[in-house]
C-alpha cells in the first residue's frame, strides 16, 4: 500500500504544479508576507527568505517523506511565475484521505487559479493515488477560500466551533490572534465527476523527473 506521495508535476491548461525549489525563495517569501496570507495561516510573520528556504529544503521534503502530506508550487505554464502553493496534510493512508489547503499570491487572485489547481490536485489524488476523500477547512470569515471550495464541488459538512486561530490587525499596526470557527468541506471521487470537464480533459500528470 502506498504510504508516501511521489515527486510529481501536474499540468493544466494554464498551470504547472511541481515541487518547490530554491529558485522560488524570493517569490514565496513575498507571497507569504501578504496581509491575507498572514491573516488566515499560521505561517511565521514576517516570513523571511530564510523561512522560505527552510520550508523548501527541509520542511516540505520532510512532510512528504513522513507520508503525512505534500507541498506543490503552483506556477503559470507560460511564464513559470509562482502563482501559489497547494499543501496536503494529515494524510491517512488507511482511510485514504487527506486535507488540502491553498495559498494564492495577491497579484494572481481573481483569475480562478486556486480552483483550477485544487481541482487538478483532487483529480490526481482520486485517480493516480486512489484516495477516497479530500477535506478542506476554511476559516468562517475567509469567504475567498469558501468560494474555491464551492467552485470545485466540495460539500459543507459542518462547523468546528472555535477551532481556528486567525490573525487580525491591531490599532498600532501589529497583529493579534483571534479565535474563530472552521467550516469543514469534503470532496469525494463522485463529486468531481464532470466538474469543469474542459479542465479534466486538459489535465495531464507526469513524474517530476520528466517535467521541464
Amino acid at each position: 500500500m502506498t504510504s508516501t506521495f511521489p515527486d510529481i508535476s501536474i499540468s493544466t491548461e494554464r498551470l504547472v504544479l511541481r515541487p518547490l525549489d530554491t529558485d522560488d525563495v524570493p517569490a514565496l517569501a513575498a507571497m507569504m508576507n501578504d496581509e491575507q496570507v498572514t491573516a488566515w495561516t499560521d505561517a511565521p510573520h514576517p516570513f523571511t527568505e530564510d523561512s522560505a528556504r527552510t520550508w523548501i529544503t527541509r520542511e516540505a521534503p520532510a512532510l512528504r517523506a513522513s507520508g503525512r502530506g505534500l507541498v506543490l508550487a503552483v506556477t503559470e505554464f507560460l511564464t513559470q511565475r509562482l502563482v501559489g502553493v497547494i499543501r496536503l496534510g494529515g494524510t491517512d493512508w488507511q482511510v485514504r484521505s487527506t486535507e488540502l489547503s491553498y495559498i494564492v499570491a495577491p497579484w494572481a487572485r481573481g483569475e480562478g487559479y486556486a480552483s483550477e489547481a485544487a481541482l487538478a490536485t483532487a483529480q490526481w489524488l482520486f485517480g493516480d493515488q486512489r484516495l477516497q476523500r479530500v477535506e478542506l477547512r476554511t476559516a468562517a470569515d475567509n469567504t475567498a477560500a469558501q468560494q474555491v471550495a464551492q467552485k470545485i464541488g466540495c460539500i459543507s459538512e459542518g462547523v468546528l466551533r472555535g477551532a481556528c486561530i486567525a490573525r487580525a490587525r491591531t490599532e498600532d499596526g501589529g497583529w493579534s490572534h483571534v479565535r474563530t470557527d472552521y467550516i469543514v468541506w469534503s470532496l469525494l471521487p463522485e463529486d468531481v465527476e464532470g466538474a469543469d470537464g474542459q479542465l479534466a480533459d486538459s489535465t495531464g500528470f507526469s513524474s517530476y523527473p520528466d517535467w521541464n
